[in-house]
């Protein structure tokens, strides 16, 4: 009762949350600390991965160029998240509204750059392996940074656009998130006045950023097979399969993870949100930057 007291403000406006962690079980907690685990990991692979890029001349190629952009965006939205979650395995967390709304803007951020930049990443494999001759031109410094831009803008816009739709929300007397971050679906539940426009903005950006770039990337891997089949060398065909493999996992578990969050009913178990967004958070495209540090 008291850290419900600390977050409500005249017994009627929400001034802060509580976070419920990801399990409510004190036998699961201390096995739970296998995500620091992962989490230093990622920090050190990511960051590893961006030094390398910046020092060594010769991954100064598009390719690299762009998972470079997907290290510092992997980097980013797992330390908005896993701290906090981690600090939720001890003990009962409390957050404060601001500090909610600027968690969910930076996680809606990154995660929708993180969209962009696997897009722009399976374009980049299609002028590298269909048009290797015209390479150089279509993928050129300057239509590098151009596209780099349009992720970011692209991210602010729409991360600014859900994050409204959640601060005009009223929180009346419900404070505590049955979730370990502030996430959409887990405030929505808390609000008690009307939250359709925000269930219309969730459904309409997530359907969006899973549509656009998963069809971009379908048809890019389609044109792509077809020149790999067309190849008559064995170990030529080997290598084009092994330079797309594990975008085409990275995709595949992303874009999993983020349809089976945003594009269910409402109404479904938070709990399996919680389990989805732990391989979002956690695991996500980080077997890309792995693999590709592996490789080199």
């Amino acid at each position: 009762m008291t850290w419900r007291r600390m977050a409500l403000r005249n017994d009627s406006s929400v001034t802060g949350f509580i976070l419920l962690g990801l399990t409510q079980q004190p036998e699961l907690q201390l096995p739970l600390f296998f995500f620091l685990g992962v989490y230093v990991l990622s920090v050190m692979g990511n960051l590893g991965l961006i030094i390398l890029i910046v020092l060594n001349s010769h991954l100064h190629t598009p390719m690299y160029y762009f998972l470079f952009n997907l290290s510092f965006t992997d980097l980013c939205y797992s330390s908005v998240i896993t701290p906090r979650m981690l600090v939720g395995f001890m003990k009962q967390t409390i957050i404060s509204h601001a500090e909610c709304m600027i968690q969910l803007f930076f996680f809606c951020f990154f995660v929708i750059d993180e969209c962009y930049i696997l897009t722009a990443m399976a374009y980049d494999r299609y002028a590298a392996i269909y048009k290797p001759l015209l390479y150089q031109v279509t993928m050129s410094h300057r239509v590098c940074l151009l596209m780099t831009m349009g992720v970011y803008v692209m991210g602010f816009v729409e991360a600014m656009a859900h994050t409204a739709s959640i601060v005009r929300l009223i929180f009346c007397d419900g404070n505590i998130i049955n979730h370990y971050m502030c996430e959409i679906n887990a405030l929505l539940k808390l609000s008690c006045t009307s939250t359709f426009i925000s269930e219309l903005v969730v459904y309409v950006i997530a359907g969006f950023n899973v549509t656009v770039p998963t069809l971009t990337i379908f048809i890019s891997y389609t044109l792509i097979l077809s020149n790999i089949l067309s190849i008559h060398s064995a170990e030529g065909r080997s290598k084009a399969f092994s330079t797309c493999g594990s975008h085409v996992i990275a995709v595949s578990l992303f874009f999993g993870a983020v349809a089976f969050m945003y594009l269910k009913p409402s109404s479904a178990s938070v709990g399996d949100d919680k389990v989805s967004s732990i391989f979002l958070y956690n695991f996500g495209s980080n077997a890309e930057s792995f693999h590709l540090q592996h490789k080199k």
